[in-house]
């Protein structure tokens, strides 16, 4: 048996667009490879994916094996006038990849016979294809979990919330570590699996692409305007954005914003048919821009290229950190939280300078803090880069090597 082999099961990767999971993925294997592991990334067909595009090939390691299996989204290919049998979207709507990915993950395990296997979430159906493989196989499972699978009133429906209970308790019998992102989330599960040895919950944080920011730089934006940047998905429940649209247009109507002099850009908000006819309403769709989602790279480079940056999280999230946060601290701009401040993110935020934070559900709290983040914007920063290198993935990568040799022994 390869002592340094793994396969590493993971459902968002290269080319994959929308997700900010597929860089923590794509980190770790490349540091993997590196470091002469032989590394291949079981994942689903492209067919799978909602959006992917051909730039994002260019990601892919060229040490890393990448292998495929068979997988749709229920709710698009196997739907009839979008309506289809709720069992098919348990765990999640991609619970077709698991047959195909037990049985390609397993022919792939008789011809390499990896020392250890990994599956990553969000994409529950990832960690029932890693239990069942290392059930088939006996070989050392390691689930990285991230955030919490399952909370007080989430997932909302009562058969996901079940089936992700069962995950959870299998990943505690069977692996040999379960990795999380936040020492919330660690503290979560050993209160909740007391039982357990304490050393089975092991925390690795997001994190910045170092190797993505080498070769970029801030670009003028070209207007006289402050511009602000929100990247990525604005989920209605988990960042809902109703009170940071209320206090925008409550500080139009007093003349303190206007669109000549400010333009807040939502990139990629993933519900712009939602959030389109509230701008409308609200009179603030001069000011508020929803744009198009972007290759990765591209998305970094506006980061760099804004005056500052927002960040929504609502409390059900509290033991999350995401990993567009720790984009935003290397891209060194202020940063406005919309967050509770005791949540895991709110309080690393708190750590940082120009971070100004008001709960995401206080429309007359976000108002106030908003007109201080935009005074403080072309403050000097009191953060460098060299100050955010534990910040970064490949420093998360190293951790997460050496705990694979560890249980790999």
């Amino acid at each position: 048996m390869n002592k340094k082999s793994v396969l590493y099961i993971a459902f968002h990767y290269p080319p994959v667009l929308g997700s900010s999971g597929v860089l923590r993925s794509l980190a770790f294997t490349r540091y993997l490879a590196e470091n002469d592991w032989n590394t291949v990334v079981l994942s689903a067909s492209l067919k799978s994916y909602d959006a992917w595009s051909e730039q994002q090939l260019s990601m892919l390691p060229g040490n890393v094996e990448v292998i495929r299996a068979f997988g749709r989204n229920s709710s698009k290919s196997f739907s009839i006038k979008g309506k289809y049998f709720s069992f098919m979207s348990q765990p999640d709507n991609w619970q077709s990849w698991i047959v195909g990915g037990v049985i390609r993950g397993y022919a792939k395990i008789c011809k390499t016979k990896p020392s250890v296997i990994v599956s990553t979430y969000p994409i529950a159906s990832a960690h029932i294809i890693g239990y069942l493989l290392h059930k088939i196989s006996g070989i050392p499972w390691v689930a990285d979990f991230r955030d919490p699978m399952s909370q007080d009133g989430y997932p909302t429906n009562q058969t996901k919330r079940k089936i992700f209970d069962w995950i959870e308790r299998k990943a505690v019998a069977r692996c040999k570590r379960i990795i999380v992102t936040t020492k919330g989330t660690q503290a979560l599960y050993r209160n909740r699996f007391p039982q357990a040895n304490p050393e089975l919950f092991q925390l690795i944080p997001n994190g910045y692409d170092a190797i993505a920011f080498e070769n970029l730089t801030a670009i003028p934006h070209g207007t006289d305007k402050l511009v602000l940047l929100h990247s990525g998905v604005i989920y209605p429940s988990e960042r809902d954005p109703k009170d940071f649209f209320n206090a925008l247009s409550t500080l139009k109507k007093a003349g303190l914003i206007c669109q000549d002099s400010l333009e807040i850009r939502l990139r990629a908000t993933g519900h712009d048919d939602l959030y389109l006819p509230v701008l409308s309403e609200l009179d603030i769709e001069d000011i508020v821009t929803l744009l198009p989602i972007v290759p990765y790279h591209q998305a970094l480079q506006e980061m760099l290229s804004v005056d500052g940056l927002l960040l929504m999280q609502a409390a059900n999230c509290n033991y999350q950190v995401p990993a567009k946060v720790y984009e935003y601290i290397q891209a060194q701009k202020p940063i406005l939280g919309l967050m509770p401040i005791e949540g895991d993110t709110g309080q690393l935020l708190c750590m940082l300078p120009q971070s100004y934070i008001a709960p995401l559900d206080d429309s007359e709290a976000i108002g106030e803090r908003f007109m201080e983040f935009l005074s403080s914007i072309g403050a000097q920063q009191t953060i460098t880069r060299q100050d955010t290198t534990h910040y970064s993935r490949q420093y998360q990568a190293k951790i997460f090597e050496k705990m694979l040799t560890e249980v790999s022994k």
